[in-house]
């Protein structure tokens, strides 16, 4: 995976998403089911979109257009094809206990999900859906075909029909709620690097036992809110060896000044919660890495 834009890790998982140049797709679904929603083609978006993970192509892999659902709230499958110099790829490298990593959010960064489809023997990766809104979607692939060049991020846009409200960005935050959890946010994004520390309680109590998912006690996307700039990153420490919460520490490093929303997912009680932040941007000098964590490479989840 490029490195054009870093969110460091401690000592090793740090994934950097990214798309670079454009191609062509195939387009792939069952063609007696719903129709696709719209997908923005190549020339509509070639010359704005070279932002990490914004581009369908890279390396001689291409993600393919998408078929879904076309309007909220039915119920359909969403499906695509990665191609790559011999066709359809059947073959992938497991990246964090998958073999793609699915991440969907709206162009107001609202809507978020992070999902694992299923492949089949012809290549087409598939999963059940239903959109909760209208409006423009990104979909993200984070993969790394067997034989190929690495972790790739590749994505599209998706549209999907209704009478759009869009939702303005939330406002800085320290502090979120997501079912019955508070988490809190210690640090701010830095263009130099810096440590964001998240904290879990629930009813008032710290939360020390935090389930591994994915390979980790939790993993941290965050959108650049201008573009929708895409960076995944993984915590300090191993599972098993770091205490299970209630802190998660990370190490970042922003690419551009600005506004960026985070997601942080955690397993407790088996299931999966998203909190989710605003973040600005700040000046402050660059934080060392140290080691006994995930180190920076390019990949998935």
């Amino acid at each position: 995976m490029n490195d054009r834009l870093k969110f460091a890790a401690f000592g090793g998982g740090l994934v950097v998403l990214f798309g670079a140049a454009l191609g062509i797709g195939a387009l792939v679904g069952d063609p007696t089911g719903p129709a696709p929603a719209t997908t923005t083609a190549h020339g509509e978006h070639a010359a704005t979109e070279t932002g990490p993970g914004l581009l369908d192509s890279e390396s001689g892999y291409s993600l393919g257009e998408i078929t879904a659902p076309t309007a909220p709230n039915q119920q359909g499958a969403l499906r695509f094809r990665i191609q790559g110099p011999q066709g359809a790829v059947t073959k992938y490298n497991t990246l964090h206990d998958k073999n793609l990593h699915l991440i969907v959010v709206r162009s107001d960064a609202s809507q978020f999900r992070h999902v694992h489809p299923e492949l089949a023997a012809d290549g087409t990766w598939s999963i059940d859906w239903k959109w909760a809104e209208p409006g423009d979607y990104r979909v993200f692939a984070d993969f790394s075909p067997a034989g190929g060049p690495g972790e790739l991020t590749l994505s599209r846009i998706v549209n999907v029909a209704g009478n759009v409200a869009g939702k303005p960005l939330p406002a800085p935050s320290k502090t979120a709620e997501v079912d019955g959890y508070q988490v809190t946010l210690t640090g701010d994004l830095t263009k130099a690097g810096s440590e964001l520390t998240f904290t879990v309680t629930r009813d008032g109590k710290p939360v020390t036992d935090l389930q591994p998912y994915l390979g980790a006690y939790a993993h941290l996307v965050a959108l650049r809110a201008s573009d929708l700039a895409y960076l995944h990153v993984h915590p300090e420490g191993e599972v098993g060896k770091t205490a299970p919460g209630p802190d998660v520490a990370f190490h970042a490093q922003a690419p551009s000044d600005g506004e960026y929303r985070l997601y942080l997912d955690f397993q407790h009680g088996g299931k999966v919660h998203t909190a989710e932040f605003t973040n600005e941007t700040t000046t402050a000098a660059p934080v060392s890495s140290e080691p006994g964590g995930h180190g920076e490479h390019g990949g998935g989840h």
